[in-house]
């Protein structure tokens, strides 16, 4: 598949590099980006532009939001659980966006990834995942839920960009994140396979425009190997 996924910690530079990328493929072909996060702080974001009701509503959903991640086993209420699996139908929704693209012969450059082996939101895998017991409704939901992200990891990416940057990095370039989040998800994103796609390691405290280049590198020797694309690289 014509897909090349840019995977790290928050701050390790994966917005800045696909748009680099991105401006440098489509000299080969066509080639789009596409953010493939749960969305949920642009969706906070939005939320708190709204009139009257706007902040006070994005102040909610940011206090169940980090009532889940201070307590990741509790099962989560049934409004949480419905938020969460929506923001993950939502993920969904655009990675059969980003099927159809690369089924029309883009090479499509993703922000994050989606993955089965690790859950939670902070490794792009699935958040209710995390939790156990609960009613009906929210157990029902967590299969759902865990089938989504079965089906999406079934689609392996012609390459796997991993960016690694060390916590007081990622924090520096991004003070509104929890040091301990960063750590904690620092600590799990090497450990992850993506179901056997090849994975290209960088180390995100290099320079960018040599972190560029090699990602370039890579891709351009992943494209020649790739039949669909190799008449356009």
């Amino acid at each position: 598949m014509s897909i090349v996924a840019l995977t790290g910690c928050d701050g390790s530079g994966k917005s800045t590099l696909q748009a680099d990328l991105v401006a440098q493929l489509r000299v080969l072909g066509p080639t789009e980006a596409l953010y493939l996060g749960q969305s949920s702080g642009r969706i906070g974001e939005w939320i708190a532009t709204l009139p009257v009701i706007g902040p006070a509503m994005n102040r909610y959903l940011v206090g169940k939001s980090d009532k889940v991640h201070d307590r990741p086993s509790a099962p989560p209420g049934n409004v949480t659980a419905l938020a969460i699996y929506l923001l993950s139908r939502w993920r969904a929704h655009k990675f059969a966006r980003m099927l159809a693209m690369a089924s029309r012969g883009v090479l499509v450059v993703t922000d994050r990834y989606p993955q089965s082996e690790k859950a939670g939101f902070n490794f792009d895998g699935p958040q209710l995942a995390k939790t156990e017991g609960g009613n009906w409704w929210v157990r029902r939901l967590r299969a759902s839920e865990r089938r989504l992200y079965e089906w999406m990891a079934t689609s392996i990416p012609m390459l796997v960009i991993r960016l690694n940057v060390d916590a007081e990095t990622a924090h520096a370039r991004k003070p509104d994140h929890k040091l301990a989040s960063l750590r904690e998800k620092i600590a799990g994103w090497p450990h992850l396979k993506f179901n056997g796609a090849p994975i290209l390691d960088l180390d995100a405290r290099d320079e960018a425009s040599a972190v560029l280049s090699s990602s370039l590198h890579a891709i351009r020797a992943a494209l020649q190997a790739s039949p669909a694309r190799a008449s356009a690289a």
